[in-house]
């Protein structure tokens, strides 16, 4: 059987097996999200009826209902013999979703969602990020993952494909992630891990309440914090990581909530940089230029966040969410003397400065046009950020001995000015008991304004300005053919600008921002089927993107890249799931990715001649993921997982790639109950069981060829989680 008939055949099975398995409507209730449900309760009050809505806290996506690609990743899952420091530990059984650990802290992880956001140097790009409502993601579409503490997630919602337009600058979809909020009784958990290259991670979270909540005076808490170390796996990638959470929640009246949100986090971590193929193949772990240069980042951001939420009638509910920020980075980066003689060069030294903050209003009304219910948002987002960028030669000179490493003299000075402002609509009327339509607008407005204070013969004055505006629309159209069976349509636009770090650089060399850069938009249409099946739950996505202008690397090389618009692009993919619970604690997930990415044009960058019909770099055509585990609520438990990536393009000649790979992972553990009060949950894991030997992931367009970030082999880790309840 060719891979096109052996695709076809999988979505007809995906979509129309549901019909012979007979007891697929009868093992889902009228009550669709009962305890064995994966998913969550709709937000919706007019049956099943969903509306997604952008920065909410409580979004109530369901994986049945959704009429989208959207996957719900529960925190006892996060947790659950994993060490608790990445993302990346457990989201790989997401479809559609391609998360790598860099083995870098200095550059956060390498997180793309059907091919947007992978050609990132550093942070994440394509890809919108909430945290408690609060984003993860600046107003130019560049986020980053490390303030998200494991330890205290409720949930992570993962939705992918149109729906994802609602929530503004970024293409490929979203990733929210809401912490626990208090309840009765209290308790108080300390846990611990420790693995191989000398990695500790300790933790605390205490959370409970006062009263049940729906009384004026009810407060709910939840507050943790915790400290990670490692030496690294490789050389110069040591890291140490503090980070604090909390969310304090106060019922004012029987109408309306206040909740407190705040984050602080503080990263200092070595930067061992890419390596050649040669240099991977003859010893992984090395980290030549990052010796030489003392390579290096440190990262500082404290925010808080304040959400207001009041039920004006029996129909109508506002919500106002409000938040403020601010994020110090100092990187020093492997860059030559003589590459710095240029004047117009902004040196090895990267410090930036940046203060951000925004404000959500966003107004709910519930009604019904005769026999019609439908359902109505209306919102205005603003962000905004103040960057202070400076850059400063990365060594001194004295008594003519070179000392690199260390700040020297100034070499850019810069203040950067964003900001985005988005009035959206939202409406979902329920036109049958099994027919929903689901329909949304966005307007985008993206500013920059760049104000240069570093003029110096042979480095002019390069301020500038730019502003990008699109509206986006999408819609969907859904239909319950049973009660445990749902079909969707949708078709939608995106819209992703150039992130800061993208207009940082020019291709050519010269200094200033790289205004040229066009935002890419993007068309999408998606059809989809999920399926309850006893306790667990099948679903199938097939989609096609266009994209026009989309954003690539031009030049990346010393710690700096550029990028360029190239045309037309193409991604259409294949995403299958499945999830399973059986014989009580017996649980079994399975996920497949088909993604084929292609230029449709042809295109010249500084780098190479990218000819149509290549494929674009950093994505993996196909990927897969199965894990089989046993977890009963007491004893042993025990696990397995089993991951595949196929080869990933390092450039866009299509010269370079990193191999496929197969990675197997173990874990055991037992919990104990005792006292009533006391529980303990011992645990220890091996991962990449047959030492495998692969890229990690890699670094797109690498100018030097230093494309590959290695991977670790065989590595295992152990943990303890001590809970103490209070009652």
């Amino acid at each position: 059987m060719n891979n096109k008939t052996s695709i076809s055949t999988f979505v007809i099975l995906s979509i129309f097996w549901p019909l012979s398995v007979s007891y697929a409507q009868t093992a889902v209730t009228a009550d669709k999200s009962s305890a064995k449900d994966n998913s969550v309760k709709s937000d919706s009050t007019q049956g099943n009826t969903l509306l997604i809505v952008p920065q909410q806290q409580n979004t109530g996506l369901s994986e049945l209902d959704t009429p989208a690609a959207v996957s719900i990743v529960n925190g006892d899952d996060v947790r659950d013999s994993k060490p608790q420091v990445n993302l990346s530990e457990s989201l790989t059984g997401v479809p559609g979703l391609q998360v790598q650990n860099r083995q870098n802290y200095s550059q956060d992880l390498q997180l793309s969602i059907r091919g947007f956001g992978a050609n990132s140097t550093y942070g994440v790009s394509g890809v919108r990020i909430y945290v408690d409502g609060i984003p993860a993601t600046m107003p130019d579409g560049q986020g980053q993952t490390s303030n998200i503490d494991l330890a205290s997630v409720d949930k992570i919602e993962v939705l992918r494909g149109p729906f994802s337009a609602l929530y503004g600058n970024a293409s490929g979809g979203v990733v929210n992630v809401e912490t626990r909020s208090g309840t009765q009784p209290t308790t108080l958990t300390a846990g611990t891990y420790f693995g191989s290259y000398g990695s500790f991670r300790n933790s605390v979270t205490a959370s409970g309440a006062t009263g049940d909540g729906t009384h004026a005076g009810d407060v709910n808490y939840t507050l943790s914090a915790s400290r990670f170390t490692t030496q690294g796996f490789r050389d110069h990638s040591s890291a140490r990581k503090n980070l604090g959470n909390g969310k304090l929640g106060v019922r004012l009246d029987d109408r309306s909530t206040l909740t407190l949100m705040f984050n602080s986090v503080s990263v200092d971590a070595g930067d061992p940089g890419g390596l050649t193929e040669a240099e991977w193949k003859a010893n992984p772990t090395q980290s030549p230029r990052a010796d030489q240069y003392n390579t290096r980042k440190s990262i500082d951001q404290t925010q808080v966040g304040l959400r207001y939420q009041r039920e004006m009638s029996d129909n109508d509910q506002l919500t106002i969410m409000t938040y403020q920020g601010e994020r110090h980075t100092t990187q020093y980066q492997s860059i030559p003397k003589a590459t710095q003689a240029n004047p117009a060069y902004p040196g090895g030294v990267i410090v930036l400065e940046r203060r951000y903050q925004g404000i959500d209003t966003r107004w709910k009304h519930n009604d019904q046009w005769g026999s019609v219910p439908f359902t109505l948002i209306g919102g205005l987002d603003y962000e905004t950020m103040t960057e202070r960028r400076q850059g400063y030669e990365n060594f001194v000179v004295e008594n003519d001995f070179t000392e690199y490493g260390v700040k020297g003299d100034e070499r850019r000075n810069e203040k950067n000015k964003m900001w985005n402002l988005d009035p959206y609509l939202q409406t979902s009327w329920q036109l049958t008991d099994r027919l929903t339509l689901n329909a949304g607008m966005r307007y985008s407005t993206v500013s920059f304004n760049s104000k240069d204070y570093y003029i110096t013969t042979g480095n002019g004055d390069d301020s500038g300005s730019t502003r990008y505006h699109k509206a986006l629309p999408m819609a969907s159209l859904s239909y319950a053919l049973t009660p445990a069976w749902n079909v969707y349509v949708s078709a939608g636009r995106g819209f992703e600008t150039p992130s800061i770090n993208q207009l940082s650089y020019r291709p050519d060399g010269t200094a200033g921002l790289n205004i040229n850069l066009k935002p890419s938009t993007s068309n999408t249409v998606e059809i989809g089927s999920k399926t309850r099946i006893g306790y667990g739950l099948l679903t199938a996505a097939l989609f096609q993107t266009d994209t026009d202008n989309d954003l690539a690397v031009a030049t990346s090389g010393s710690g700096r890249t550029s990028y360029t618009n190239v045309g037309t692009t193409r991604r259409r993919g294949l995403e299958l799931s499945f999830d399973q619970q059986f014989a009580s604690d017996w649980r079994v997930r399975m996920a497949w990715t088909l993604l084929d990415a292609t230029y449709r044009d042809d295109v010249n960058t500084a780098v190479s001649s990218i000819p149509a019909g290549n494929k674009m770099p950093g994505i993996a055509r196909n990927s897969a993921y199965a894990s089989l585990g046993w977890a009963p609520p007491e004893g042993f438990h025990a696990g397995a997982e089993i991951r595949y990536m196929s080869d990933i393009q390092a450039n866009d000649a299509n010269t370079a790639q990193a191999p496929t790979y197969t990675l197997t992972s173990l874990n055991a553990g037992y919990r104990l109950d005792w006292r009533s009060n006391w529980s303990l949950d011992l645990f220890t894991r091996v991962d990449n069981l047959f030492n495998r030997n692969y890229v990690g992931s890699v670094i797109v367009n690498e100018s030097n060829g230093r494309y590959f970030e290695p991977a670790p082999g065989r590595n295992w880790g152990g943990g303890a989680t001590l809970t103490y309840t209070f009652e």
